[in-house]
């Protein structure tokens, strides 16, 4: 009863979706609107239901006019084979939900245009994981949005705009914009959770500067001639001797 009490509670309505609704009626197009949002909330109970088996902390499910965002209160550094079944679990309950009680073409356009490169798309999420298997954390970042750049680019210049689409992608290039502006940020909050809590990542890898980090990996570090622990090199970064 507790649980269902909190899954309750994560979920939140945008107002402007509301207005959307109230849209959708006076012009006839309530059932594809409610269509598509019960197609949207069974995608995030697949994110948030995967999350919550891995014990994360889910700050909101929001649900927007044209979509929804599961938000995670949670460290940079968790697991990335946690991230990926959260992640694909959303792809698979509305797959799984398609087959038995909606239009499955209508479905699978949604899920296509959610697996865009985008960011915070679900396919730029899956573009950093397997960045993050074969690079470093800083550069998996910085090249999901580059390429959340270039896919934006080529869909202006590729496909022509409605309003609702251009909505949609202004909304998400609002969004790029924005972490690439915290791309930095977002490196020291990742160096930050190292420091601050201890990690037992199985596999070790030598480095010579922080920006080679990577996600699921301990590191020594070549600092003036000698290895040390990540630890001991991040404590000279973030040197609090002169707090209080």
């Amino acid at each position: 009863m507790k649980r269902f009490w909190i899954i309750r509670n994560i979920f939140k309505i945008h107002p402007f979706y509301y207005v959307c609704a109230f849209i959708a009626c006076i012009t006839g197009n309530f059932r594809s609107f409610l269509t598509f949002n019960l197609i949207i909330f069974v995608h995030e109970c697949g994110h948030l239901f995967a999350a919550l088996y891995f014990g994360w902390n889910v700050e909101e499910v929001l649900l927007l006019p044209f979509g929804g965002v599961t938000i995670f209160n949670e460290n940079i550094n968790r697991p990335l084979f946690e991230e990926f079944i959260i992640l694909v679990m959303g792809p698979l309950f509305q797959i799984i939900f398609s087959i038995f009680f909606s239009d499955m073409s209508y479905s699978l356009s949604i899920l296509l245009f959610n697996l865009l490169p985008i960011y915070p798309l679900d396919g730029s999420k899956l573009l950093n994981i397997i960045l993050n298997k074969f690079t470093s954390f800083k550069r998996s970042h910085f090249i999901t949005l580059y390429v959340s750049f270039l896919t934006i680019f080529f869909v202006i210049v590729k496909f022509r705009f409605d309003l609702i689409l251009t909505f949609i992608f202004s909304f998400l290039l609002y969004r790029v914009v924005y972490e690439v502006n915290n791309h930095e940020y977002t490196f020291n909050k990742f160096l930050l959770e190292r420091y601050m809590n201890r990690y037992y990542f199985k596999k070790e890898k030598t480095i010579n500067n922080l920006n080679k980090m990577k996600r699921d990996y301990r590191h020594v570090i070549k600092y003036k001639n000698r290895y040390v622990t990540e630890r001991e090199y991040l404590k000279k970064r973030f040197d609090f001797k002169g707090k209080t």
